[in-house]
């Protein structure tokens, strides 16, 4: 068959060549692995190195090395040092080119060499660090899609010989098949990347990174050095990754595809389907295992072209399931014995001849007048198998897909409940489907987002009232599946009614909210409340009342749902009303209070009161009932009372008392100023909190001012402005003059006899 020799060919064959193919530069692939050759001497082993290195043969680009610089380097991946070196012929030179299968075209030529270096090395055996079997080259292909720059970014082979490996003189794995060096791209691939294993170990399967090692030749000083054409020695470890063109690619997705190209951890295999023309650079490591303890890595880096490849003839149909590069086509029905068949076999202006075949029961039935698509009844349930047949009877290219029917017994769904109509408890919910050989798969949905079961017989608690569609999905045996769907009314009345408040103290008038608590209940039930003081409402599930006259109330609530059951709760004495307290007190006195008659006595006159709060100017506060306060300054004062009833209600009065400033001030009338310290000074006093502009001036018969001042201490001592010599004896005449506190003008005017 056509196709299996496709695919069988395929598999040997790798990614896309594309149109500069010419320019191919040289180096795409390669893998070090290694042999023990035994022990040579006490605590030395002979070990034989294997490396593959693969180029394009096309293009011009170098050549193979030859011989090729190995660097041996010990230590560990970030603490080295270059044990020895080793130039290394290769033995072997080959040119794989692939076969061209039949019915397909638009393959491009495309051929690989490959070069294969050994050698042999003895080596004491280290039980704390590795060695590094190293060999580095520039340069990759300009064309390569999965990395930035690749024509500057060379490739490291390497692997690492490990104490574990040492101890035990182990063979590292070997793979077992040629990479492919074409995939035709939006065609299923299959590659069998496995390797063997002398020893038997467990062996695990991965992408890798890819490594890079030397450079372009045109940017490094230094044609041997690290990033040179040649590392010489190669460099040791730790190995740059080449750089991925991000997102797009990594390590672990190096060539995307539809899906997206995987290998089998435990089997090797590389599967998926290509969707995007290019060259991609694939690496593929295999870890060996021994007793939970790693061996080895052998990391294969590889070139994979995607190219276009057109099959002929590709007899395809549309069927349950696929086995990939068999053509098996499995078809299953549940319970419908009539198939129709849908024929996808490209290229169809390929196709000359179409034949449907069938075994039904030992005898061959055939459809043969090249019908593209066909239905076909089977006699029963049953496995039957058939084929599609493309071009069997001309002369192009031919092809076969074969076809396996499997027909069961149809599942049938089918489920029962039971609950307590007016309760609300669970739903109980008997499964009564169906299925051959029994049922394996229950799956509920309850009608309620994010509720379900995969229990056979499961139950569940409705959070909330309603029509609910319940569904369910089995499943038999076979995979035969099947669904229905009933409604349960689920509208049970509330086992205990709950309403906020619990209870309630206050005054009239209070507007009072009650919250209804109770579950299960929505909108749809018929809810009645009785307020106690003669008024209802109905159909609000948490009402508001207003009471405006003190009593005490009972609260009724009657709940009805919507499939007719009833309950109710009478909530007795619930709600307490009082008339609300009054604010009211006397000051003793209340009038006549000055900075000289400045206590008071406040006296409580509120009815309906437990509590009294004061507030008595901005600064003083007493909760006492009668409080007496005494004002220390002057001024007028706003005195609040706060009283609040045993409910805690609220009532307040607010008063206002005035505390006049008054002032005093006295001038004597006669004065000695001779100096005996008696009477020796003329001067007045007084209280004159909050006086301005006070003036005090005295005058001789004459007219003539002998003293003047604007501080009420000030004393005059006989002498003309205190200090111009004494003044005669006689009378004079003084003037005094302020302003009070509150703006009023003050005047005094007397006589000062001055006694000698």
């Amino acid at each position: 068959m056509k196709q299996n020799y496709l695919f069988a060919t395929l598999f040997l064959l790798i990614v896309f060549l594309c149109p500069a193919v010419a320019e191919a530069k040289h180096i795409i692939g390669g893998e070090v692995t290694y042999v023990c050759l035994g022990e040579v001497s006490p605590g030395v082993k002979r070990w034989q190195f294997t490396m593959h290195v693969y180029r394009d043969c096309l293009g011009g680009g170098p050549d193979f090395d030859q011989p090729v610089k190995f660097a041996i380097h010990q230590g560990s991946e970030t603490s080295n040092f270059l044990y020895t070196t080793r130039d290394v012929f290769y033995d072997y030179n080959a040119e794989i080119i692939p076969d061209t299968p039949q019915c397909v075209t638009q393959i491009p030529y495309v051929c690989v060499a490959e070069a294969i270096y050994t050698f042999e090395e003895d080596l004491p055996v280290l039980t704390n660090e590795s060695y590094f079997i190293v060999y580095q080259r520039c340069c990759r292909n300009e064309t390569i899609t999965n990395i930035i720059s690749p024509g500057d970014v060379g490739a490291t082979y390497a692997i690492e010989l490990t104490p574990a490996a040492m101890a035990v003189c182990n063979d590292s794995p070997v793979y077992d098949n040629f990479p492919p060096i074409i995939i035709c791209n939006n065609l299923p691939f299959l590659f069998n990347h496995a390797a063997t294993d002398a020893e038997g170990d467990i062996l695990v399967y991965s992408f890798c990174q890819a490594l890079a090692g030397g450079g372009n030749p045109f940017n490094s000083p230094d044609p041997l050095g690290c990033d040179g054409v040649i590392p010489t020695p190669p460099c040791p470890p730790p190995f740059d990754p080449v750089p991925y063109t991000v997102p797009e690619y990594n390590f672990d997705n190096p060539m995307g595809g539809n899906p997206q190209l995987s290998v089998h951890p435990v089997t090797g295999e590389i599967t998926g389907t290509p969707n995007l023309l290019g060259q991609y650079v694939v690496a593929v490591c295999v870890q060996e295992y021994r007793n939970g303890q790693l061996l080895s890595t052998v990391r294969r880096e590889f070139q994979f072209n995607v190219a276009s490849c057109t099959p002929d003839i590709d007899a395809k149909l549309s069927a349950d399931s696929l086995t990939v590069f068999v053509e098996d086509y499995t078809i299953k029905s549940c319970g419908e014995r009539t198939i129709f068949f849908q024929n996808k076999t490209t290229i169809a202006a390929n196709v000359n001849d179409v034949e449907w075949r069938f075994d039904i029961n030992g005898t061959t039935v055939s459809d043969h007048v090249n019908k593209w698509f066909t239905a076909f009844t089977f006699p029963d349930t049953g496995l039957y198998h058939g084929m599609l047949l493309i071009n069997q009877n001309s002369g192009s290219c031919s092809d076969t897909a074969f076809i396996h029917v499997q027909i069961f017994p149809e599942a049938h769904a089918s489920f029962a409940f039971d609950y307590d109509t007016c309760v609300a408890g669970p739903v109980s919910f008997i499964d009564q489907s169906t299925g051959e050989g029994g049922l394996n798969q229950w799956k509920w949905n309850f009608g309620i987002p994010g509720s379900g079961s995969s229990q056979q017989n499961p139950t569940y608690q409705y959070p909330i009232p309603g029509n609910h569609p319940v569904t369910l999905k089995v499943t038999d045996k076979n995979q035969c599946a099947d669904d229905t769907t009933a409604i349960v009314q689920w509208f049970p009345v509330p086992p205990v009614i709950i309403i906020q408040p619990s209870s309630y103290y206050g005054c009239v008038p209070a507007e009072i909210y009650f919250g209804n608590l109770s579950t299960p209940i929505d909108d749809s039930y018929h809810i009645v409340w009785y307020f106690g003081d003669g008024d209802t409402t109905q159909n609000i599930i948490s009402p508001t009342h207003v009471y405006d006259k003190p009593g005490l109330y009972d609260v009724r609530v009657e709940i009805t749902s919507p499939v007719g059951c009833y309950t109710f709760r009478d909530f007795f004495h619930l709600i307490n009303m009082e008339s609300p307290p009054i604010a009211d007190f006397e000051c003793d006195p209340d009038s006549g209070l000055t900075n000289f008659n400045n206590t008071v006595q406040f006296i409580d006159k509120s009815s309906g009161a437990i509590h009294w709060n004061w507030q008595i100017g901005s600064n003083h506060s007493s909760f006492e009932q009668n409080p007496t306060h005494t004002f220390l300054d002057t001024g007028r004062v706003s005195v609040r009372l706060l009283v609040t009833h045993p409910a805690g209600c609220l009532d307040s009065m607010t008063k206002e008392l005035d505390i006049r400033p008054v002032i005093t001030w006295f001038m004597p009338n006669a004065f000695t100023p001779n100096g005996d310290g008696k009477n020796d000074d003329f001067f007045g006093t007084g209280f004159l909190n909050g006086v301005t502009n006070f003036k005090m001036s005295i005058w001789n018969r004459w007219g003539e001012m002998v003293f003047e001042t604007n501080n009420p201490n000030d004393k005059w001592n006989g002498e003309k402005q205190n200090s111009g010599g004494m003044s005669p004896e006689g009378v004079y005449i003084y003037t005094v003059t302020f302003t009070g506190p509150r703006g009023e003008a003050n005047e005094f005017k007397g006589f000062a006899t001055v006694v000698r």
